[in-house]
């Protein structure tokens, strides 16, 4: 049979919407476009009903402007300079720390324990603690970290290394330490805030060449921000990758340096920066009536008093309490505060802040009463007797002079008291002194009459350097030569305790004793204002030891900022 070549059949397919498999496939089709809008309307109103919320993220570099620049990023030099406290705040941790109220907690201890003689001081390192190369720290920094201070030729200060000199330091497994002082001394624990140096880094450096070190200039420490890089005008810190509690928001923080504040107030003015780390009274009208700052104000751990020379035999009258409680009832401290310094404080009342653990509220008061001290005065036998708007008694004018630094700001403070104290017939003579004169040249070799002085009463309250009598003598700091057998056993038998309640007892009585003596006259505690940019958020400062603080709750604060739902917020908060 022969094969014919096959040629194939040209027919034509049912059309797909013919078949019964499209018709499926159209159905599928359709419901799939239905569902799509069905989803997109369903996620359109959820998305319109679920409420948002900014939540902070991470990221952002912050720009503040401080006063000066650094002399040591290191935490056993860094007590002079506020610039100094500021990077070492951020850079260096020590086993302990100070909360706002003034008292130890933890920082890099997790825990201690104290004899009952309070001889004895026992601190347990926390575990996963690091250097910011990332090497752990250990009881063998805290060990090195007291030798340096304690070494003969140690450059930091004296209160400091004569305090350690005194306290034998005892390893007792690799993390703890003890301590062992010669005498009870409750004010110890503040000296344990002291930053710590990593022995890895600084074992090879002799101490006397402490302050030369070219470490210092790049410092490795254990605080949450850690220096990446250092230029003439500026100083760049980055997040510690080996900080794992607290960490910030904020990537990184530059400090940028000018010569003086207004500097920093104009250059903020011109977008250069996101804080100005203080706010002068002067600048602060136009501060406020900015719409991009945030302004943060705290009273700081310090007052300012008037010291009166009570060992100067060219002002006896000092010697009288009626003289000196009449000077104070003369004073309008109110009035003092608002035009003198802008408002930037309120009238002191205690020679311990009341943000301290330790002040006493319920304590007599010198209210605004010229009368009264025309009264005191008249009474003490001071009168004008010569008709030249002067009182005398014995021939001698109730006259002195009242020193105060060379800021524009103490001259406006001493011009005002001088006023003040001219109406009841006092006369103050106003004297300007630089302030590093104010010091050496007057109030250390005790030859000054009055002066407007600022203490630093940060941390543990001991009045005891400042008002016993065992520091009259040169090298103290009772300048006014005050002596009182009771202030005396009161603030040596306080220092000895160790239980806080029965100090604070003690510190009561004391306080009541000053006002009534009146050794020196009270005026203000001065408060800090802090400025920031409104872009930056969560910014909160409270009680202040140093302005070095304010950057205690820095971990909160963030720039960049993301939208989450508002049921999520829980979950950011407790981070």
């Amino acid at each position: 049979m022969q094969n014919y070549p096959r040629t194939p059949v040209q027919s034509t397919p049912p059309t797909l919407t013919q078949s019964p498999l499209g018709r499926y496939i159209r159905w599928q089709v359709l419901l799939a476009l239905v569902g799509i809008f069905l989803l997109t309307l369903l996620l359109g109103v959820t998305a319109y009903s679920v409420s948002t919320e900014l939540a902070p993220d991470y990221g952002g570099v912050f720009r503040e402007g401080v006063a000066g620049n650094p002399q040591y990023m290191n935490p056993l030099l860094c007590h002079i300079h506020e610039v100094d406290q500021d990077l070492c705040r951020l850079l260096f941790r020590g086993l302990t720390r100070l909360n706002r109220n003034g008292q130890i907690v933890p920082d890099l201890a997790e825990a201690w324990t104290i004899t009952p003689d309070g001889l004895a001081y026992t601190f347990r390192l926390r575990e996963n603690q690091f250097w910011h190369d990332g090497a752990p720290v250990t009881i063998d920094d805290v060990i090195f970290t007291i030798e340096m201070m304690q070494s003969p030729d140690t450059p930091v200060i004296p209160d400091l290394a004569e305090l350690w000199r005194s306290v034998d330091v005892e390893r007792v497994d690799e993390r703890t330490v003890r301590f062992i002082l010669d005498q009870a001394f409750a004010p110890f624990l503040d000296y344990t805030a002291v930053g710590l140096l990593p022995k890895h880094i600084w074992q090879d450096v002799p101490t006397a060449a402490l302050t030369t070190s070219p470490l210092n200039a790049l410092p490795v420490g254990n605080g949450p921000m850690k220096v990446t890089e250092v230029a003439a005008n500026y100083i760049h810190l980055e997040q510690n990758p080996f900080h794992t509690a607290d960490i910030p928001y904020i990537s990184a923080i530059e400090f940028h340096f000018y010569s003086d504040y207004p500097s920093i107030y104009a250059a903020y003015s011109k977008g250069e920066l996101d804080g100005i780390s203080r706010i002068l009274p002067s600048d602060l009208a136009l501060a406020r009536d900015r719409q991009d700052l945030q302004l943060f104000s705290a009273l700081q751990s310090v007052y300012v008093s008037l010291v009166l020379n009570l060992d100067n035999p060219s002002v006896p009258f000092f010697q009288e309490k009626a003289v000196r409680q009449a000077l104070y009832y003369a004073l309008d401290r109110e009035k003092l505060i608002a035009d003198a310094i802008g408002g930037q404080g309120v009238v002191a009342h205690s020679p311990i802040p009341p943000t301290n653990w330790a002040y006493t509220s319920d304590l007599p008061q010198y209210q605004y009463d010229p009368a009264l001290a025309n009264r005191l005065l008249d009474e003490a036998g001071w009168r004008d007797s010569n008709g030249d708007g002067i009182r005398d008694k014995d021939g001698r004018p109730l006259s002195f002079i009242l020193l105060a630094n060379d800021d524009p700001v103490r001259q406006a403070v001493i011009e005002q008291i001088s006023a003040y104290w001219r109406a009841v017939g006092i006369q103050a003579v106003p004297q300007p002194v630089s302030f590093a004169g104010l010091v050496t040249d007057f109030l250390a070799p005790r030859r000054f009459d009055a002066a407007l002085v600022t203490w630093d009463i940060s941390g543990d309250p001991d009045p005891y350097p400042l008002w016993h009598s065992s520091q009259v003598e040169e090298g103290g700091q009772n300048y006014a030569g005050w002596k009182n057998d009771q202030a005396d056993k009161l603030l040596l038998e306080a220092r000895a305790k160790i239980d806080s309640e029965k100090r604070k007892a003690l510190y009561s009585e004391f306080q009541k004793l000053f006002i009534e003596e009146a050794p020196a006259l009270l005026l203000y505690y001065p408060a800090y204002t802090y400025g920031v940019s409104e872009r930056v958020k969560n910014v909160q400062i409270g009680a202040l030891n140093n302005p070095a603080d304010r950057f205690s709750t820095f971990s909160d604060w963030y720039i960049m900022a993301r939208r989450v739902p508002t049921n999520q917020m829980v979950d950011e908060a407790s981070r």
